[in-house]
């Protein structure tokens, strides 16, 4: 069961309950957690623990957003975003995964690293092409015409070639097109080798590597991972 919004904030809506209220905390942690769809608070944080981290994104994913998701190497942010496009079906949505890393085998294996289960993934479109760029992945898109969510595996290769465009505006043709269409759009990034040098619990948006640099508020929520965390910041 999907929850309207992020455990913290649904804490924080109990908490202004109670003191509007008067009631204890407890209660109107019940209170928040039945509106919810739940028996209890301790009902609503027990389903919600169950969740694998791609589940807990996808409940804050909505229509038209763009998402980077961040991570230095070996954290998992590749076989969490090929989770988020397996599992676009709880949303209503097809997934795509448009990568210039992985070949179409390397997927393959990366769902059964995830334990895909059977018929999960035979109707998620991955697609390898070496011109994979934000003109080819919309022109696809548009052939298809579903309402999709997409993984793009990964921001800075997309202007590797010289005749595609600048990052700044691919994000731009994205973007464009996630407003119009209302697709949902996850790209994965690098994240500088330096934040390991930076003390910081978590990445945060100056460790995003942008060897070409753009505008980072064109994405509507930026997702780090690091040591089996996951956290989420808007973007400025």
């Amino acid at each position: 069961m999907l929850i309207s919004a992020p455990i913290y904030h649904l804490k924080r809506k109990a908490k202004v309950l109670a003191r509007t209220e008067g009631m204890p905390l407890h209660a109107a942690l019940d209170r928040v957690a039945i509106a919810e769809g739940f028996q209890s608070w301790s009902h609503l944080t027990a389903s919600h623990a169950k969740k694998t981290p791609a589940q807990r994104i996808l409940t804050q994913l909505e229509a038209g957003q763009m998402i980077l998701l961040g991570a230095r190497p070996g954290q998992g942010k590749t076989l969490l975003a090929l989770e988020l496009a397996m599992r676009a079906a709880d949303l209503g949505r097809q997934g795509y995964i448009f990568t210039l890393d992985y070949h179409q085998r390397d997927v393959e294996a990366a769902f059964e690293t995830i334990g895909s289960g059977p018929g999960e993934t035979q109707h998620t479109v991955i697609d390898t092409s070496d011109d994979i760029s934000a003109r080819y992945i919309t022109g696809r898109l548009a052939r298809d015409n579903r309402h999709a969510l997409i993984v793009v595996d990964y921001l800075q290769l997309l202007d590797q070639k010289r005749n595609h465009p600048d990052l700044a505006d691919q994000m731009d043709t994205l973007r464009a097109y996630t407003t119009k269409t209302g697709a949902i759009c996850v790209l994965i990034s690098q994240i500088d080798r330096g934040f390991e040098l930076t003390g910081k619990e978590m990445p945060d948006a100056s460790d995003v590597r942008l060897p070409n640099p753009f505008d980072l508020s064109v994405f509507d929520r930026l997702f780090f991972l690091h040591e089996g965390k996951v956290r989420m910041d808007k973007a400025a």
